[in-house]
């Protein structure tokens, strides 16, 4: 228990009593009050604190663990303790509920065209120069990787979800990194079907090449031009696939 918790929190009224305990720990930490590594008081100083018994404590302290905002440490000097919220859990909380919210893939296609035309402006303008070369030598690394005559699916699935979060880190945007996380997590299938099938996979990389190079040579309205033609050989591979399977 830190000094200062003594003082944050008061006493709960009953009816949505857990809610009110969640709410009070969860703006202690939002405002830096409670920072991560910070430990909560013990279970029986929060039911002191906020004049409630051990199941509401309890209840709330579940509710924090799934939000991810505190996790729970084993041992003599274990108990409740404040994490520290990255990109990986927002992404992968993004990502499960899009999966379960089970959108079509071209809802998905259309919604990443739309996100990409924006992302590849600001990775011209903002991109360093450092970053570009990741980026061009992903883009070769994947070139020469599909030439094989039995390329690494998996890799180059790899590679094309690095090269999309490389552009998502040059924007510069911090939200636009946690979203692209999300989908590439929920939705990265979909461009996986593009490697599988030779023709797809040639045109695919050839893609990429052209937008990588577009953005290199700040050449914006090209390299959006390259998007939107990914996004069409993306539709017309799942909608193959689709009549192959009837």
């Amino acid at each position: 228990m830190t000094a200062s918790t003594t003082s944050l929190f008061h006493p709960v009224q009953m009816g949505r009593a857990s809610e009110d305990v969640a709410l009070q720990i969860e703006s202690a930490i939002l405002s830096e009050a409670l920072k991560p590594g910070d430990k909560l008081p013990s279970e029986r100083e929060l039911q002191q604190q906020f004049g409630t018994g051990r199941g509401v404590v309890r209840e709330a302290i579940q509710s924090l663990k799934q939000k991810g905002l505190i996790e729970i440490r084993k041992g003599q000097k274990g108990g409740a303790v404040v994490r520290q919220v990255d990109v990986h859990n927002i992404s992968e909380s993004l990502a499960l509920f899009l999966k379960q919210s089970h959108v079509k893939a071209d809802k998905v296609a259309e919604f990443r065209e739309t996100v990409d035309h924006s992302l590849v402006l600001l990775a011209i303008s903002r991109g360093t120069k450092e970053q570009k070369q990741q980026l061009n030598d992903k883009v070769a690394e994947l070139a020469a990787l599909a030439k094989d005559d039995e390329p690494d699916l998996a890799r180059l699935g790899e590679l094309d979800r690095a090269l999309n979060l490389l552009i998502a880190t040059m924007s510069g945007n911090p939200i636009f990194e946690w979203v692209m996380h999300a989908i590439q997590q929920g939705f990265s299938s979909h461009d996986y079907a593009l490697y599988q099938a030779t023709d797809y996979r040639r045109l695919t990389v050839e893609n990429w090449q052209q937008t990588v190079n577009h953005i290199i040579a700040a050449e914006p309205f090209k390299a959006q031009a390259t998007i939107s033609h990914h996004y069409r050989l993306l539709q017309q591979c799942i909608d193959a696939q689709v009549s192959s399977e009837l």
